[in-house]
């Protein structure tokens, strides 16, 4: 399958890694000294499953270089998702599929906006990975899974073959029952990473320490609720269950947002704590705990993008 992997870091590098080395045709979005370790070295991933190389990889940092593909993986931070969805338009034909990995539960709706109805799939990845240097990506933690399925939960064909390849590429993956259910829940457990971010810690601390393991308790309930008010199905029991995953996140283990707030860099927080904060307003929820991560992130936000 001919296949396009926008944005090379922990998400894509690992999956389109695993998808390019069972010999599709991956052509890889990346920049700088990562695109161009990627064309010289191939890409390295170490992970706790086993290391693998990928030699002779096909990446570019011009997606107008990218030939029409069947499969678009849209890896990039859930803030680039507008923005390179415009820039994709000539490599979508009318049988490729898009398939994005954001964070958050937006995503899906903003490529609507773009492409329409027809090509746009909804998914989401679990995984603990980052770039670790030019050209290698480290999967630290959380056994890889890819979900994913139509918009309006019907099991087409497309989402079927879409299965078999992740299988051909021993890629964990599940045809969603209800995709928007799966976003939800994933969405309710990603929001912890600005509680991170503010506190200056990593999982380990902040579940074990009574008074943060509070707030990131209270923070998955807030949104859990507004999920209920917003129709999403979702166990009531699914707070307790997240707590307890990430309960099996290797202590010194971070995510994507905290090291971007650490790093200076701009965030998805408008995405994730910024989100519930706008949806708890428009529903009359409060949400005091996600209020308080948003304000405290937003002034680095603002610092970090003026630059």
């Amino acid at each position: 399958m001919n296949i396009a992997i926008i944005g090379t870091g922990g998400v894509g590098g690992y999956f389109g890694g695993k998808l390019a080395l069972a010999g599709n045709n991956v052509t890889f979005l990346a920049r700088g000294r990562h695109l161009e370790a990627l064309l010289s070295k191939g890409l390295f991933v170490k992970s706790i499953l086993g290391d693998f190389h990928v030699s002779n990889v096909k990446a570019t940092d011009n997606i107008a270089a990218i030939p029409p593909v069947d499969l678009v993986i849209i890896a990039v931070k859930a803030w680039q998702v507008k923005e390179v969805a415009h820039s994709l338009k000539p490599v979508i034909r009318d049988n490729t599929v898009v398939l994005p990995l954001q964070n958050g539960v937006l995503a899906a709706d903003e490529l609507l906006e773009v492409f329409g109805p027809k090509p746009v799939i909804g998914g989401l990845c679990r995984i603990l990975s980052k770039i670790e240097s030019p050209g290698v990506i480290h999967h630290q933690g959380v056994e890889p899974i890819i979900i994913f399925g139509e918009l309006n939960n019907e099991k087409t064909d497309r989402v079927q073959k879409i299965k078999e390849l992740f299988n051909t590429a021993g890629i964990n993956s599940k045809i969603a029952i209800d995709i928007y259910a799966e976003l939800w829940k994933k969405y309710i457990a990603i929001c912890v990473s600005g509680l991170l971010a503010v506190t200056r810690s990593n999982y380990g601390i902040v579940r074990e320490l009574p008074e943060t393991r509070a707030m990131m308790h209270d923070l998955m309930f807030e949104i859990y609720m507004i999920s209920k008010m917003k129709g999403i199905i979702i166990p009531p029991d699914f707070v307790e269950r997240s707590m307890a995953f990430i309960d099996s996140f290797p202590p010194d283990s971070t995510s994507s947002l905290t090291r971007d707030v650490w790093e200076g860099k701009p965030s998805e927080i408008e995405y994730q704590n910024g989100t519930v904060v706008k949806m708890g307003e428009e529903l009359g929820i409060d949400t005091p705990v996600n209020r308080f991560i948003y304000n405290c992130i937003l002034p680095l936000e603002r610092k970090a993008r003026a630059r």
